[in-house]
């Protein structure tokens, strides 16, 4: 089983005078015109998503909602609160075991939750983990043996928001 983990798009400050409530925080104008262009890099690697789980945090659905368009798979979306950036590592490992029986999974959400995750996954419960850090936009694809996993997973690439942006500028071979 392959999990894809990417971090929402560049959001609106906190701060901003528009915003109530964090969760309800949109991407920014910048965030927005850099994630539909990740989201056309995310294209050119041609992954087969089975699922696109957002956390309902409206700056990643919104991070969501634009690969799905990309990918012509909207209807592929699906909120989970295990997401949600007030979530544990195993309050999301336990959420994605209904999703057990698929072999592509998007996950798109929030630091730390994502780099916890990546950490545990990869190093597992009893050592310290791998010290990791998803920026804005970031995507990495870790493989693991099933849900919940009962060995250490393989980190395949991670790729910054930078690098996933270029391969949306690389002309098709």
């Amino acid at each position: 089983m392959n999990l894809y983990l990417m971090r929402h798009g560049i959001a609106l400050p906190a701060e901003d005078p528009s915003v109530v409530h964090d969760s309800d925080r949109p991407l920014s104008q910048k965030g927005d015109k850099r994630t539909r262009k990740a989201a056309r890099g995310l294209r050119r690697l041609s992954i087969p998503f089975d699922v696109i789980l957002t956390s309902p945090v409206l700056r990643a659905r919104q991070t969501a909602d634009a690969v799905a368009r990309e990918l012509d798979a909207e209807a592929l979306v699906k909120e989970i609160s295990s997401l949600a950036p007030e979530s544990t590592v195993d309050h999301l490992l336990f959420g994605l075991t209904r999703y057990k029986n698929h072999e592509h999974l998007l996950l798109v959400g929030h630091e730390p939750l994502l780099s916890n995750t990546l950490s545990h996954l990869l190093g597992g419960k009893s050592t310290r983990g791998v010290n990791v850090e998803f920026k804005k936009g970031a995507l990495c694809r870790i493989e693991i043996d099933g849900l919940p996993p009962s060995n250490p997973g393989k980190l395949h690439w991670f790729l910054s928001p930078k690098q996933l942006r270029l391969f949306s500028e690389r002309p098709a071979k």
